[in-house]
């Protein structure tokens, strides 16, 4: 869908990665941030991963899924407020990514230098200090907060509820092999959050839509975590494309299985009760194409090609597009 698909070129005529113009290794050359932001702002956008949109999207897309399903639970239908509610998550998701990878970049600086992918981010080259990259943390997470404070008490509660998997998940590699859960536990809060943004309150289907993300990020991250194997072999980050190894694919499917049957089990205890049968059948479908798409990755994995990879790791976004789409659907039939 655009250009973020693309795998980035290999530098030219001996440069490294870092030395053309500061771009990061896994950032496109056609990144909106190389191309067009003022250059003093190049490295604080690539702390905080501008230049690579995808995870911003792989954090906003829970949001949307679980405001969406809320919506369509909602005997009385959307509200005007829901319209912010939908641009705030959307502001919100880039910020607290944002803040998120600079944390991640701080707490790993002394780690990033050598892994070949990494090496070129700013803190390890040296394009921003320790204390100017906290500074900036520091500034993405209060616009995060200030956008928070507009939501009702219930999402607000949970959003500083969130920042505990946020501040943790940097340091599991360190002590677990199964870091991608610790993720999956911070990108996909947002389940949780949009129900309650429109609810008021906690619901069962939000946590069933928020294990089935988390399994989802087992998915997706684990492919995402094979481009660094060997480079974590060898400073002793842990992560569970070391632990499945070959039999990564055999744990994928149970991965994209669990996550399809959790969500399909969140649509219809949301909707059983209050939604017509045709939208039922309109979320669920949505499921059924995610978990498809899901499968469609897998069948053209290649965990000993980087490239494929990082590829098949952002067309995770489309994935994750599909059922909040068919949930918009499902609120107006």
């Amino acid at each position: 869908m655009t250009t973020d698909r693309q795998i980035p070129e290999p530098a030219r005529n001996g440069e490294t990665e870092a030395s053309v113009e500061g771009r990061v290794a896994d950032a496109t050359r056609l990144n909106w941030v190389d191309r067009f932001c003022p250059h003093w702002s190049r490295p604080y956008l690539r702390l905080s991963r501008a230049d690579r949109p995808a995870g911003t999207w792989l954090l906003l897309l829970p949001c949307w899924w679980g405001l969406g399903l809320a919506i369509a639970a909602d005997v009385n239908g959307p509200r005007w407020e829901d319209a912010w509610i939908l641009v705030a998550m959307a502001l919100g998701a880039f910020l607290m990514r944002g803040a998120g990878c600079t944390w991640n970049d701080i707490s790993d600086r002394n780690i990033d230098g050598k892994v070949a992918r990494t090496r070129s981010r700013p803190l390890p080259s040296g394009q921003v200090t320790t204390r100017q990259a906290a500074g900036w943390m520091v500034a993405q997470a209060l616009l995060a907060f200030a956008i928070l404070l507009t939501l009702n008490s219930a999402a607000v509660a949970l959003g500083i509820l969130a920042l505990l998997p946020v501040v943790i998940y940097p340091f599991a590699k360190r002590f677990t092999w199964w870091p991608q859960v610790f993720l999956g536990i911070a990108f996909n809060w947002g389940a949780l959050l949009g129900w309650a943004a429109h609810d008021g309150a906690f619901g069962w289907p939000a946590v069933l839509l928020y294990l089935g993300g988390i399994s989802w990020t087992l998915f997706y991250d684990t492919i995402y975590a094979h481009q660094d194997r060997d480079d974590d072999a060898l400073i002793g980050v842990k992560s569970t494309a070391r632990l499945f190894g070959d039999n990564t694919s055999a744990w994928l499917r149970g991965f994209f299985a669990l996550s399809v049957v959790l969500m399909g089990a969140a649509v219809i205890l949301a909707l059983a009760a209050s939604a017509s049968l045709a939208a039922i059948l309109i979320a669920l479908l949505g499921v059924w194409a995610f978990g498809w798409h899901l499968a469609w990755q897998l069948r053209r994995l290649d965990i000993n090609n980087p490239e494929t990879c990082l590829r098949l790791f952002r067309a995770n976004r489309e994935a994750g597009l599909i059922p909040a789409v068919f949930f918009a659907i499902a609120i107006i039939v």
